[in-house]
């Protein structure tokens, strides 16, 4: 997989992300507060639910963009993430595996302190889980369809403009390179990834591990077709994303570790970045394996087996790579979704309050 070159930080100050329009370009005129936003989110939401009119469902993304704009300007000015609940682990070698009912922010955090990720057993449905891998399918069509000018069903592809003190979407080449699509420009298929998350309170323990109402990113948030012949390549994602305030979910869609690309990880806490860009290596932000071996240390590299709806949790500090290979007999559907802390939102990136 292909990945961008950091962009730069904006440190703690979360209203860093937020420019100022270029010359003769208006900002968003629509005045209402947070709570307004949310309040008109929620109620449309209601609404909207089983139907996903287009339209209402285009409106919804802009409300929740209005709304994760509105997060960056009352970012708090040095939020916590949750307290670490170390007890509650056991003692076996990681990842530590939980299901939904016992996921919490501190036992979120005490996992990756230690093992560096947190695995969710069944964080959606799996019936859920693979009617979004249907709904990715539709995506990708509806992608294709509106390169070639040709007709699609309505609400699986629209691309989307941030507004405009935020720079236009520039990754869709790079995200369609490496088997993507962003869920930004997919509004149904984002709409009812939001709504699972939202049933089994998954924002809730988002914003309490943050210790600050957490966001998506325009950028960040991918519906993913992974094809066993692309390989894998170490990295981590705060070799490029700077100094942010993040959680990753890497959501799986379909069985994948073994009949489909999963994860390679390392179940260890790193609190640096490690060496990168070595000699041999096409981008500066890769990571050799003999470096992956000296970061790993007593700890085996592992790839778990992931069924539709398992989740693995983690922060920038993740050493990880898609798990791949040529002769698996099927492609890999998930999410990957960073949610970032307001107080420290990545440097141009476009917010999405969730």
């Amino acid at each position: 997989m292909i990945f961008r070159r950091n962009r730069g930080s904006t440190g703690r100050g979360g209203t860093q992300a937020v420019r100022e329009p270029e010359p003769g370009v208006e900002a968003s005129s629509d005045s209402r507060s947070l709570e307004e936003l949310l309040e008109a989110i929620e109620s449309e939401t209601r609404a909207n639910r089983g139907q996903h009119d287009p339209e209402t469902d285009l409106r919804l993304i802009r409300l929740r963009h209005l709304a994760g704009i509105q997060l960056l300007h009352r970012a708090p000015s040095d939020p916590d993430f949750a307290a670490a609940d170390t007890d509650a682990l056991p003692d076996a070698p990681g990842p530590v595996e939980i299901g939904p009912a016992d996921l919490t922010p501190e036992i979120l955090r005490a996992a990756i302190l230690r093992d560096g990720c947190l695995l969710v057993r069944g964080l959606v449905q799996k019936d859920e889980a693979l009617r979004l891998a249907d709904d990715i399918d539709q995506a990708f069509q509806a992608r294709a369809a509106h390169k070639a000018g040709d007709s699609a069903p309505e609400g699986y592809y629209a691309e989307f403009d941030p507004e405009p003190q935020f720079r236009r979407l520039m990754e869709r080449p790079w995200i369609e390179e490496g088997g993507g699509v962003l869920a930004i420009d997919s509004p149904r298929v984002l709409l009812d990834t939001l709504d699972a998350l939202d049933r089994v309170d998954f924002p809730a323990v988002v914003h309490g591990y943050l210790g600050e109402r957490g966001a998506i990113s325009a950028e960040k948030t991918t519906l993913r077709k992974a094809d066993p012949s692309v390989p894998g390549a170490w990295h981590q994602d705060g070799k490029f994303l700077g100094d942010v305030h993040a959680l990753n979910l890497w959501l799986s869609l379909s069985r994948c570790g073994d009949e489909a690309p999963g994860l390679d990880i390392v179940p260890r806490r790193l609190d640096h970045i490690v060496a990168a860009g070595t000699e041999g290596m096409a981008l500066d932000y890769l990571v050799s394996d003999e470096t992956v071996k000296e970061a790993a240390g007593d700890v085996d590299v592992l790839r778990p087996i992931f069924e539709p709806g398992d989740a693995l949790l983690f922060d920038d500090l993740f050493l990880h790579q898609t798990g791949s290979d040529p002769e698996m007999p099927k492609p890999r559907y998930a999410l990957e979704s960073w949610f970032f802390g307001p107080s420290a939102f990545p440097n141009d990136y476009s917010p999405v309050a969730v």
